[in-house]
């Protein structure tokens, strides 16, 4: 690895000043084998789940419930339980801001630089589908990677946006009862998984990287409540990017104070009195990370966000189309009241979404739970809606072995008993995969295009 890519002697030098008699177990633990993990998701569990997925290892110490190491040579990717959303491959390091951000259900919570996901799905798991998640992310091809991956782990209350940080919080003020800044950064901490990264470093990035965090983080105190939680975190190591970006937000920011705390690491903790923290790859199984802790004070004076119904900040739905989803819901499912409700349409879309914030200009991607479209005068559901179904809904169901269930994800037609009629959800371990429409024999396969295997 160091042959190929050493590191960078100016970053060498600084973190031997920085680490001290530590130094060479640092540099040491660079040169070992990287660590994998996954994220268990609790809105679609799997009995047996480390029975099919090969290298499911023991809980990662600080997101014990949720978080799993995963080895090396595990193909936990390319299984269909991935596409399915059982579990969001994330480094194990890469766990620890949200763990310390802690949501809650009910909770209206902002991801404000939020691409690929996996800290905003996290953030979903915790809200357990009660509250308001908004994730954003400014570059338009990285937010269609997070709101596909929103998609896919079934988060029913998300909003997904893409929008520079100052445009938000000019519409957003005193809105979000936490907000987590998982910054852009210089990527230090990745120097052992992409240790390519090391070629891409200059002694100049982190100054670079601080004065864009600072901006974030300015836009990021406008939009938390008075007496809300803020999360700084960044996969870098220095002290530019990180204390001392803090120690700047302090002091531009009266109304904000750091808050201390504890990351469990293995048998003991690791503890931040002041608030900010490193997780460095020899002290902790993970990569490089650093997580800062804040509060805002309480204050009062200044205008609040109101969250209104979603048709009052999208469009109200169509009868036509309210009408057609009502028919295909009632002729699938007893009644059709186990399928959620529609409240508002985006674009030409039916959706069921929570209040919502002011959206004037701002592009969104995704709101709540896409439900479907008209096809003509008929109703076809989106495959969102796949995903988004609680497993205990009583909807048609066709069970896939493995490899029916793969050749159904790269676009085949997996076949159905007679008696199966209309739509249905193709399923592999009691996990929907996406639709399909059966007629008697032949499964036409719905699976979207663009997400379909080689």
């Amino acid at each position: 690895m160091s042959t190929n890519y050493p590191l960078p002697g100016a970053f060498a030098g600084r973190m031997r000043e920085q680490l001290g008699p530590s130094a060479g177990a640092y540099f040491a633990a660079l040169e070992r084998p990287y660590l994998r993990g996954l994220r268990l998701n609790p809105r679609k569990p799997v009995p047996n789940l480390r029975g099919l997925v090969e290298g499911i290892g023991e809980p990662v110490p600080w997101y014990p419930a949720h978080g799993r190491y995963l080895s090396l040579e595990s193909g936990a990717g390319a299984d269909p339980l991935h596409e399915a959303g059982a579990y969001y491959l994330q480094e194990p390091s890469a766990m620890a801001p949200v763990s310390v951000l802690a949501p809650v259900p009910g909770e209206r919570v902002l991801d404000l630089c939020a691409a690929p996901g996996g800290k905003s799905t996290q953030i979903a798991d915790a809200l357990d589908g009660k509250g308001l998640l908004v994730c954003n992310e400014p570059v338009p091809g990285r937010a269609r990677i997070l709101s596909r991956n929103l998609e896919r782990m079934g988060v029913i209350n998300a909003l997904a946006v893409s929008a520079e940080p100052e445009q938000l919080c000019g519409l957003w003020p005193d809105a979000f009862d936490a907000v987590l800044v998982d910054a852009p950064c210089s990527g230090e901490g990745m120097f052992r998984r992409h240790p390519e990264a090391r070629a891409e470093w200059s002694a100049q990035s982190p100054a670079g990287c601080a004065a864009r965090q600072r901006r974030i983080l300015t836009c990021a105190c406008r939009m938390l409540k008075p007496g809300g939680r803020l999360v700084y975190s960044t996969c870098t190591l220095n002290l530019e990017e990180n204390e001392q970006t803090v120690a700047w937000l302090l002091e531009n920011e009266p109304g904000m104070e750091a808050v201390s705390f504890s990351l469990t690491v293995g048998d003991g903790s690791l503890t931040a009195p002041d608030g900010t923290l490193h997780l460095y790859p020899h002290e902790i199984r993970g990569e490089g990370h650093f997580v800062a802790l804040l509060r805002k004070g309480m204050h009062s004076g200044k205008a609040s966000t109101d969250f209104l119904p979603a048709a009052s900040r999208l469009q109200t739905s169509p009868k036509a189309l309210l009408d057609a989803y009502g028919g295909f819901a009632a002729s699938l499912v007893s009644g059709g009241e186990a399928l959620p409700p529609a409240n508002a349409c985006l674009g030409n879309a039916l959706i069921f979404a929570p209040d919502l914030p002011p959206l004037d200009g701002i592009r969104v991607l995704r709101a709540g739970l896409q439900l479907g479209a008209l096809k003509g005068k008929v109703f076809a559901p989106d495959h969102a809606l796949a995903m988004g179904l609680p497993q205990s809904c009583p909807f048609p169901r066709l069970p896939l072995s493995r490899e029916a269930a793969l050749t159904y994800q790269r676009g085949g037609t997996p076949a159905a008993p007679e008696a199966l009629r209309g739509y249905a959800l193709a399923t592999w371990q009691g996990l929907a995969l996406g639709f399909g429409k059966a007629r008697g024999g032949p499964f036409k396969n719905h699976y979207p295009k663009g997400l379909r295997r080689p």
